[in-house]
């Protein structure tokens, strides 16, 4: 499978889902590689997320770690001269398969960003509620308020601004805006959530807040990781994979596993030396 840059716009018209059980799902890829134009930049990738996981995606900077997290919800693809091959299975099917709808991988699949990116003069109540329209759910007054709080709660800010919901959700700290943004993620009902260095702009308050509500999530939903800070790959994943791009080759997996292991027992020394400091 190779596909190049798509300009989707479909839209599914869907009920509300209320909250039910934790339906976390499986996301695996199988020999994925990636091009911006003629350069390689990720080598035949194969790595498994277990459903209601932490899956931690550590490395160096350069090494395709972010590229990898974009192709898991076809962002990639969205990029100019951008391409790829291989198969990224969500429940056994690929999200890359003809017939199969963009807006249908970024429902189930959704994504956080390094920069916390509210809609600035957009209420926190507006929001939460931003995905809806774009995925062309519908729902009433009602459930609408039902979600938010549902959403606010599961991403660890409901008590912080339960009493300022109509007011901008740009008004908020950093700490909370990317909380903010962690709940308009749940609100459409993924069954994955993908993190871009979610706490690198964040102070070292913000950073722990935006820690526990991960580890709240974990169970309810799969969420994929990517960080540069080693102890928070520790705290929060249970899972962790080792990227690494050597002298101008593209990225790829040296090691993955459990983080205990690759953290305590690692197998190659690439990854010994990069988990504990001397480079990268």
């Amino acid at each position: 499978m190779t596909t190049e840059a798509t300009d989707v716009t479909d839209t599914a018209v869907l009920p509300l889902v209320r909250a039910t059980q934790a339906n976390p799902a499986v996301l695996e890829a199988r020999a994925v590689s990636a091009w911006f134009g003629t350069h390689k930049v990720l080598e035949r990738v194969s790595l498994t997320m277990p459903a209601g996981e932490v899956t931690a995606l550590i490395g160096p900077s350069g090494c395709g770690k972010s590229t990898f997290l974009r192709i898991l919800n076809r962002m990639h693809e969205m990029i100019p001269a951008a391409a790829l091959s291989g198969e990224v299975l969500f429940e056994g099917e690929d999200i890359y398969a003809p017939g199969r709808r963009l807006t249908d991988a970024r429902r189930q699949i959704g994504m956080v960003f390094q920069k916390p990116n509210p809609f600035p003069a957009m209420s926190i109540y507006d929001n939460v509620l931003a995905g809806l329209k774009l995925t062309g759910i519908r729902a009433s007054r009602r459930e609408k308020d039902e979600l938010v709080e549902e959403c606010l709660t599961r991403g660890g800010l409901w008590k912080e601004v339960r009493d300022r919901l109509r007011q901008p959700g740009g008004a908020l700290s950093g700490g909370q805006q990317q909380r903010l943004c962690i709940a308009r993620s749940l609100a459409v009902r993924p069954r994955i959530l993908l993190m871009d260095e979610p706490c690198s702009a964040l102070d070292p308050t913000s950073t722990r807040r935006v820690e526990e509500t991960i580890l709240e999530l974990a169970g309810q939903v799969t969420v994929v990781i990517v960080t540069h800070n080693m102890q928070q790959a520790a705290r929060v994943s249970r899972q962790c994979a080792f990227f690494l791009a050597e002298q101008g080759t593209p990225g790829h997996i040296v090691e993955h596993g459990p983080t205990d292991d690759i953290f305590g027992s690692p197998q190659d020394t690439r990854t010994a030396d990069y988990v504990a400091g001397r480079f990268g």
